[in-house]
């Protein structure tokens, strides 16, 4: 019966033959197989005759999967379940063609079919729960992941994947310390399953655990080896922004944007940690370049003003200020940065202005500077 990573479990644990038991069978069976070519060989029958058709049809279609040519391993399921009505293997399989595909409809239907001809839910359930998650009916998915892992317990089932499912799903819901243990529960059972060490680091960066999630995220990138997700690297970058390492975040926004496609947060994100490092011509090469790609982004403009302030450009600063407070009337960070860029520029009237109109809309930095520049 057909056995691969994503599937491995095709029959009940309590009907696996003892170890010792297993030895003599296959000796056996090595026997058998030799003795039935030799005599079809010598009966003039070609041996691949002896493979049912449509267990042919199978193993050509999880070939095609390999080579992730779904559309091809789908017709090729719908040939073995011709030849064989009740080949819930090949519905199963054919599933997981059209979840890749992101069939979802026609996904479940073939699950619905598996389900009806086999006893063995494990598999059926936990590809169910993948395929609700992915569709984002997170009701549904929690019913079926919590239910393959009930049966992956019950049966002694080692399936890291099963567990990682169901640590998507909590962090989804932001029950952050489920999808942790989830997480773990993945690791004992593969300890080299890079997606949950990567997902336990996003989970640590959204609990806003910094120094935990840059812990997590090293192990990961260790882990990835030749193989990188990048993604790493993003939250990486941002935890390492916030707990002060901007030079760290740096390199990391350079890794993640030297790889993947450029998109105006990471530039953003790239250029704020630059200001907060003393980078600030670096930081409005950066800004320029998110402006270009979308021209109506108020925090743009706001770091490239204060940037432009860092480099004593206190005109052009102004500019910048201005403009991304007519595009976000109240945006209360940019009134603050204003008053900086007009204090700077000798009005003192005008920056204590600004900052009234931040403490208005709830800044709680504009209180401390007007009690410290604005009360004599």
């Amino acid at each position: 019966m057909y056995k691969d990573k994503q599937f491995p479990h095709r029959i009940p644990p309590d009907y696996r033959l003892k170890k010792d038991f297993n030895k003599w069978y296959y000796l056996c069976f090595i026997w058998l197989c030799f003795y039935g070519v030799e005599a079809q060989e010598k009966q003039g029958t070609p041996v691949k005759d002896s493979i049912p058709e449509h267990i042919r049809y199978f193993e050509a279609a999880n070939k095609e999967i390999d080579s992730l040519r779904y559309d091809a391993a789908i017709k090729l399921f719908k040939k073995a379940i011709k030849k064989k009505k009740d080949y819930w293997e090949a519905y199963q399989r054919s599933a997981f063609a059209k979840y890749k595909k992101a069939d979802y409809r026609g996904a479940i239907e073939d699950l619905d079919h598996a389900e009806k001809l086999t006893n063995w839910m494990f598999d059926i359930y936990k590809l169910k729960g993948m395929v609700f998650y992915a569709s984002k009916d997170f009701k549904n998915a929690k019913k079926f992941l919590d239910t393959a892992v009930t049966i992956s317990e019950e049966n002694k089932i080692e399936d890291a994947e099963v567990y990682y499912y169901q640590a998507l799903l909590m962090y989804a819901g932001k029950s952050y310390k489920q999808a942790l243990t989830s997480c773990e529960h993945a690791l004992e059972y593969d300890a080299k399953f890079v997606e949950p060490m990567l997902l336990k680091g996003e989970v640590r960066f959204a609990m806003k655990d910094y120094n935990y999630a840059i812990k997590e995220l090293n192990l990961a990138i260790l882990a990835m080896k030749d193989k990188l997700d990048y993604k790493a690297y993003y939250y990486r970058a941002r935890s390492k922004f916030e707990i002060g390492d901007y030079k760290g975040a740096i390199a990391d926004w350079n890794i993640y944007i030297d790889n993947t496609k450029k998109t105006e947060e990471a530039l953003i994100s790239r250029a704020a940690a630059k200001i907060n490092a003393g980078d600030n011509s670096g930081a409005i090469v950066d800004l320029d370049e998110a402006i270009v790609m979308n021209p109506k982004n108020p925090v743009s403009y706001c770091y490239r003003g204060v940037a432009k302030g860092g480099n004593k450009m206190l005109n052009e600063a102004l500019k910048d200020l201005d403009y991304s407070i007519k595009l976000k009337f109240d945006y209360s960070t940019a009134y603050v940065n204003r008053a900086a860029i007009k204090m700077a520029k000798k009005d003192r009237k005008g920056a204590c202005e600004d900052l009234e109109k931040a403490d208005g809309l709830g800044n709680e930095l504009a209180i401390r500077l007007i009690e410290q520049y604005c009360k004599h």
